[in-house]
């Protein structure tokens, strides 16, 4: 295999410039495993985060320079190294909205069902979550990479370089006021998610609230909680199929609502 160079362009220049291309992909590539779903979560080590970042970053790094001035002096390079880390940064966020939601959606079903004094290690998130945190945690895992997810937020962000490519220099302003709003839709989409078991244990409560007033003498708080989780466990199971639909549109709605941002800035 022959690799002619540019005129004019001896290795050494030419190789400097393709790292300091790599470093920059990297850049925008690495908040992916901050705060993006899956990607994010504590379930890869620091040490596989970083070699599939690098990976990545090897493959899109002369997709990204093709066509383009790469910065070489150390001002330069440190401005669009920022600039890089400050897109990424944005790109994340919006794909780091699925994940919250759903943390927050199944936090609030754990307090109505009564799992929330049980708090233990999410083994995804690696903080402290009640039962069905987990459960929600876990069955969002496996939604994501059965429909692909990864694949859609690989190519999001492979498509963000024809938005912002690399020598460009979006307004950070502007890009803030369309991404940070997105924060808003956590509680949202999270209680889209959880509406289904919600809804059905408001009723649940109100049935027994109804039998209490007219049967004192039973304990209702005795016969109310198993039924309960009895109810919620059959509702959530009844909803799955429809909570993976919810979540994998809004990943597509995110990676849209992303790359629609950084075309605005």
């Amino acid at each position: 295999m022959n690799l002619t160079l540019p005129a004019g362009v001896g290795l050494p220049e030419f190789a400097g410039t393709q790292l300091v291309a790599f470093v920059l992909v990297l850049g925008r590539i690495g908040p992916l495993f901050t705060l993006a779903p899956v990607l994010s979560g504590s379930l890869l080590s620091n040490r596989v985060k970083f070699i599939a970042a690098a990976g990545i970053s090897l493959a899109l790094a002369p997709i990204a320079a093709h066509g383009r001035t790469i910065p070489t002096d150390p001002f330069g390079f440190a401005l669009a190294l920022a600039k890089e880390v400050g897109v990424g940064l944005a790109f994340a966020l919006a794909l780091g909205v699925i994940s919250a939601a759903v943390s927050a959606g199944a936090s609030l079903v754990d307090t109505m069902v009564g799992f929330s004094f049980g708090a233990l290690l999410d083994p995804v998130t690696g903080v402290q979550n009640a039962v069905l945190g987990q459960v929600y945690s876990l069955f969002a895992v496996m939604v994501f990479l059965l429909t692909g997810g990864d694949t859609v937020m690989l190519e999001g962000l492979a498509a963000s370089y024809r938005v912002v490519p690399i020598d460009s220099f979006p307004d950070m302003t502007e890009l803030a006021a369309q991404i940070v709003p997105l924060a808003g839709q956590v509680f949202v989409i999270g209680l889209e998610i959880a509406a289904p078991v919600v809804i059905a244990l408001i009723v649940t409560d109100a049935a027994f609230g109804l039998i209490a007033r007219a049967v004192p003498q039973m304990n209702v708080f005795f016969v109310g909680l198993p039924a309960k989780i009895l109810l919620g466990f059959a509702v959530i199971g009844a909803s799955l199929p429809f909570v993976a639909a919810r979540i994998s549109d809004q990943l597509e709605t995110s990676v849209y609502t992303a790359l629609r941002a950084l075309n605005a800035a």
